[in-house]
């Protein structure tokens, strides 16, 4: 496929519905891990604009920075701290309408005012989570959820 995106204009629904079938191409016939990690942050952050979306990857005892989009971000972050350790414990998305509300935040760029965390689940262990900031209160909901659930899953590890 060729590496340009295709902004795609309407809904939130829109967006993702039209997004999905490029990631789908970025990634067919790839079989780099980082390559695959670093161009879905490319086209998330593109279609979106978001602060922040990037990857953490479970190494041992935390998660280590991965490929991300946007400003310096915090490298390491332990199983049950803050949003991303927290999805990684509890293996499932966490959406956090303010992130000033969530105990244990880690505030690695004062500008996110929310945020969502996807675990990525493969043979029943989180290998990574996808991490999305924005800088507007309240952006993330079931939507969100149900579509990057999906994009995390066409990455293999």
């Amino acid at each position: 496929m060729s590496e340009d995106l295709h902004v795609v204009e309407g809904s939130k629904t829109e967006q993702y519905r039209g997004l999905i079938p490029q990631i789908k191409g970025l990634l067919t016939g790839e079989s780099d891990l980082i390559a695959n990690l670093a161009n879905v942050t490319a086209a998330l952050k593109e279609q979106f604009q978001w602060l922040w979306v990037g990857f953490y990857l479970v190494k041992e005892d935390e998660l280590v920075l991965g490929p991300f989009q946007g400003p310096i971000a915090c490298t390491r972050i332990k199983r049950g701290r803050g949003v991303c350790g927290t999805s990684w414990q509890q293996k499932k998305t966490v959406i956090v309408p303010d992130v000033e509300k969530f105990p244990g935040h880690i505030a690695c760029s004062g500008l996110s005012k929310s945020e969502i965390v996807v675990p990525v689940i493969q043979k029943d262990a989180v290998v990574a989570v996808l991490d999305v900031d924005s800088e507007r209160y309240d952006l993330f909901d079931t939507t969100d959820q149900k579509y990057l659930e999906q994009i995390v899953d066409l990455i293999k590890f």
